[in-house]
């Protein structure tokens, strides 16, 4: 998976586009308990998100892999496949 889109939503969710079109969120809140990510509770710091490709970063060093968001994430739909004329 390569996540070609990202948002960051309150309440730690992700909004997340692959490169296949299956559109999901991730709930980043149960990562928050472990100390890799304890920056992420300051939620204005949760929005100073980096996307990887490969990977969702943020400034203050912590991150995830594709590996595990594609493992945790509630994929709620596909976006609509694009035709070249």
């Amino acid at each position: 998976m390569t996540i070609t889109e990202l948002q960051a939503q309150p309440n730690w969710m992700l909004s997340i586009v692959a490169e296949d079109g299956r559109i999901g969120r991730f709930d980043v809140s149960p990562y928050l308990q472990y100390e890799a990510f304890e920056g992420l509770r300051d939620q204005n710091e949760f929005m100073k998100i980096i996307n990887g490709g490969y990977f969702v970063a943020w400034d203050c060093g912590a991150d995830l892999s594709v590996d595990t968001i594609e493992a945790r994430w509630q994929v709620i739909g596909k976006a609509a496949q694009r035709t070249t004329a």
